[in-house]
């Protein structure tokens, strides 16, 4: 009897988060000193900052004091700098240092010969199955307002 598609899905979801190690939230990146939330976090901030503490929370989808937390950790590396906000001073504006695009920059390197690596060792209609199926994952994940069970809400995605 085959396995119904839900099921299917549920199995391959938790065999990918298994198999990359993603359960481990602590794991730090290959070459670098920082976990994959951290890596995270360092990507948007190269990619749309400087960004307030709250805005970081709202898009990796983590509560404010876990941010601030990630971001004083990454500040005593020198990743990035704490500055008030000229438009209101209650609040912290992140801003990454030459040190942490130069860090992300190496990481963005690495994980994009990883997906090269993966893409190759595929179909080409593998390839195009696989976007497509993810994309509409996402959306429909996105569609629901929850990345997940008791999390907050995702920020929205480009389309693919």
């Amino acid at each position: 009897m085959a396995t119904p598609p839900a099921e299917r899905l549920h199995e391959l979801v938790m065999e990918f988060v298994r198999t990359s190690g993603l359960l481990q939230p602590d794991r730090v990146m290959p070459g670098e000193s920082v976990s994959l939330s951290q890596a995270f976090a360092i990507h948007e901030l190269d990619e749309d900052g400087p960004l307030s503490q709250r805005d970081l929370a709202e898009r990796l989808s983590l509560d404010k004091s876990s941010v601030s937390r990630m971001a004083a950790e990454l500040e005593r590396k020198g990743v990035l700098v704490r500055e008030r906000d000229p438009d209101n001073r209650r609040l912290y504006r992140l801003r990454l240092t030459d040190e942490g695009r130069a860090q992300h920059v190496r990481m963005s390197e690495a994980y994009h010969a990883h997906y090269v690596r993966w893409a190759a060792a595929l179909a080409p209609e593998e390839v195009e199955a696989l976007v497509t199926g993810l994309s509409a994952l996402v959306r429909v994940v996105e569609a629901e307002g929850e990345p997940g069970p008791d999390t907050s809400p995702s920020r929205p995605r480009p389309q693919a």
